[in-house]
């Protein structure tokens, strides 16, 4: 039963990924600068590319964006228990927009955790996937000033040991609200989940997440970030509740090969934290990107690429 909940779970996080490879991925050119295409004023050209960079940094900092993105996030907390062990966490978390209507539109956002956790004791522990995590928000199309979405968040009890997961089918709320000013993306996640179904031998969940976020966009795609990751176990005895990280790091959009990505590095101090658990943390990503563009951004690409070609030196005939 367990490895069939396991494998229900691969497929609900991979089959809304299929369209990605069906769908062009071409990344604005953050590097070195090619000749405008014929007609094109090359210094235009240089700052439409800027400009495209920008909005999708923009895009991938936005929870809710109409962007298919895949994020590999790996979580490493230190200093957990009385031998300071190493926690690793990697989240696999596809973003996957839908067209519900011409004026809204669903976001899917599934979190697979692969986890190694450690006993409390100086060696060993436990390794494999976690409870999966699946979030839909329902967001206007239209884009304003307020930027928001909201709709459940749930919590499936598909861990393969019980140390790496709570055992509960957990439900609840999630809301998401941001703002793009000038060069800023501010904006907060909350979402709260209570346990409704599961082993009666597990405790009841009742938790809370809350995610806020402050980006601050520069040129060539660098950007500074902060993005803690802010929870309570309501069920927690008193003092004993809260996890509070403070810190931040640096990320970029660029392109690996002919790929646009969002890579990140942020450090983490936990200013409170529950006992036993780690007291900083450290947080890498690659989050691939997957933008869509307009028949004339299309073109425009194409154009670019031919010249390209046409600009790399021929290799001699062997004869």
């Amino acid at each position: 039963m367990l490895r069939r909940t396991q494998l229900l779970s691969l497929f609900l996080i991979f089959l809304p990924v299929l369209p990605v490879f069906a769908q062009q991925a071409t990344a604005p050119a953050t590097g070195k600068r090619v000749p405008a295409p014929a007609g094109q004023d090359e210094t235009k050209t240089a700052v439409s590319d800027e400009a495209q960079t920008a909005a999708l940094a923009k895009a991938a900092q936005n929870p809710i964006a109409n962007l298919i993105s895949f994020p590999l996030q790996n979580n490493t907390a230190f200093g957990i228990g009385q031998y300071n062990r190493t926690q690793n966490v990697l989240n696999i978390q596809p973003v996957i927009p839908l067209h519900v209507t011409k004026d809204w539109n669903l976001i899917t956002r599934t979190i697979l955790p692969v986890i190694w956790q450690p006993n409390d004791q100086p060696t060993q522990g436990w390794s494999g996937f976690g409870d999966l995590n699946p979030s839909l928000f329902l967001s206007p199309a239209k884009a304003s000033k307020l930027i928001w979405g909201a709709g459940p968040a749930i919590v499936i009890p598909t861990a393969t040991a019980d140390q790496l997961g709570q055992g509960k089918l957990s439900l609840g709320p999630g809301v998401v609200a941001l703002s793009t000013p000038g060069h800023w993306v501010i904006g907060t996640l909350v979402n709260n989940v209570w346990s409704v179904a599961g082993s009666g031998s597990r405790p009841a969940v009742n938790q809370m997440l809350l995610q806020y976020f402050v980006n601050y966009n520069m040129k060539k795609g660098w950007y500074l970030s902060t993005s803690p990751i802010v929870t309570s176990d309501w069920k927690a005895a008193s003092g004993n509740q809260w996890t509070v990280p403070v810190g931040g790091g640096v990320g970029r959009i660029m392109k690996l090969g002919f790929q646009p990505v969002n890579i990140l590095g942020q450090f983490y101090g936990n200013a409170v934290h529950q006992e036993g658990a780690a007291s900083w943390s450290m947080r890498l990503q690659v989050q691939l990107l997957f933008p869509r563009f307009t028949k004339e951004q299309e073109k425009m690409i194409m154009e670019k690429k031919l010249k390209e070609l046409e600009q790399q030196p021929q290799q001699p005939t062997k004869k």
